[in-house]
């Protein structure tokens, strides 16, 4: 990879040390002038006509999508942010007094609260499956936890609040047998390394376009396997989700595009399709594998600093690396380092519900390079928290 030319598409890597890649990548400059020249689009001829001139364009980002994940272009639906997106395929399934939602301890702290508000409403049951030895899902658990009472897997591949992979294939390969859906929150994987639905074998998936995808915020799509469309009822209906019979009744879209709204930010979804459109060029096994080593050369540099610890689980880990100093408050250590124009991110107990009822550790600093990042950046990061650990 050709480092300094993506850094010289990348105007923020010129002024900061962006390491927070996992709340908000970094937007190219091809990203940013797909946004800004529909904007300036919109202004010289109006909304709408702006929409109709760049139609194609803005079609071709299902595309685009679809290609990333190894989907289908009516297999993808548009959405504002990937919470919308998650939401939209977990309300759109029925749950009952006695019903069993399974989730892993790494699972984001939106979709607990979702799980939650099901259970109060429904009678649902919320089953949460214990990690192996290791800190990832335990999958021989996971088989023997699911039985005819079953009614969702919901997994988030990578967690808000470290560097874990969750074995998301062999999660698949056991709901697969089973017959049971699978909900997997992509989030903090789609655009940190490849990840194809196909070799998954998940049934809905969901992501966002502003973190390790580098698009812009207020962004994120829903994948649905076509099989999944079955036992989906979209919560929600407009006139971009189904078409009116005349009389008194409707029918659905075909695809996932049922779950669409008809209003959109054309300007973002333009960036996001330039963004994806960057990922594909450069290459996902590509930005994977620098993004993962950039992670292990982080991790294993603050691991080994005396007073530092690193907290990230499981047998295979990613960019994303969550770390504490002794004696010294995590937001004392995000705080030093903001003041080296080091950007990071804290984790939050309110984001991360079961494992802090698991580990207790939270918060943490959060580091998460990409693969425009430098070794030399990284070792800036470092020598802030070697000093730090040193004066407490």
């Amino acid at each position: 990879m050709h480092i300094e030319a993506l850094r010289r598409q990348t105007p923020g890597s010129s002024n900061r040390i962006h390491l927070n890649n996992a709340g908000a990548g970094l937007l190219s400059r091809q990203t940013l002038e797909a946004i800004t020249a529909h904007l300036e689009l919109e202004a010289a001829v109006g909304g709408y006509e702006a929409a109709d001139q760049e139609r194609g364009r803005i079609e071709a980002t299902h595309t685009h999508i679809a290609q990333l994940i190894g989907g289908r272009p009516d297999e993808i639906a548009l959405f504002d942010n990937s919470t919308h997106a998650w939401n939209a395929a977990f309300y759109s399934m029925t749950f009952k007094p006695g019903d069993r939602i399974l989730t892993g301890r790494s699972e984001y702290g939106s979709n607990v609260l979702a799980y939650l508000h099901i259970a109060q409403r429904t009678g649902a049951e919320i089953v949460v499956v214990p990690n192996d030895a290791s800190g990832q899902l335990d999958t021989t658990a996971l088989a023997d936890l699911i039985d005819d009472r079953t009614k969702l897997v919901g997994i988030s591949h990578v967690p808000t609040s470290g560097g874990l992979v969750n074995p998301v294939a062999e999660i698949g390969r056991i709901t697969r047998a089973a017959g049971v859906p699978f909900l997997l929150d992509a989030t903090q994987s789609v655009g940190q390394f490849p990840v194809d639905v196909t070799e998954v074998g998940c049934d809905m998936l969901t992501a966002t376009g502003r973190k390790f995808l580098r698009g812009p915020r207020g962004t994120g799509f829903l994948w649905v396997r076509p099989e999944a469309l079955d036992y989906l009822e979209p919560p929600v209906n407009e006139v971009a989700a189904s078409t009116w019979d005349g009389k008194r009744g409707f029918t659905w879209h075909d695809g996932a595009r049922r779950f669409e709204t008809w209003e959109a930010s054309f300007s973002n979804v333009l960036g996001l399709s330039a963004a994806v459109q960057q990922a594909l060029e450069i290459g996902m096994d590509h930005i994977g594998r620098r993004a993962t080593e950039l992670g292990t050369y982080l991790r294993d540099h603050l691991s080994a600093l005396p007073g530092v610890t690193t907290y990230d689980l499981g047998r295979q880990r990613c960019a994303i690396v969550t770390a504490k100093i002794d004696a010294v408050p995590t937001a004392d250590v995000a705080a030093a380092l903001a003041a080296h124009s080091i950007n990071v991110s804290t984790t939050d107990p309110m984001q991360t519900q079961f494992d802090t009822e698991d580990r207790g550790v939270h918060p943490l600093v959060r580091l998460s390079p990409h693969y425009y990042n430098t070794e030399a950046e990284l070792d800036r990061a470092i020598e802030v928290f070697a000093k730090l650990a040193a004066a407490s």
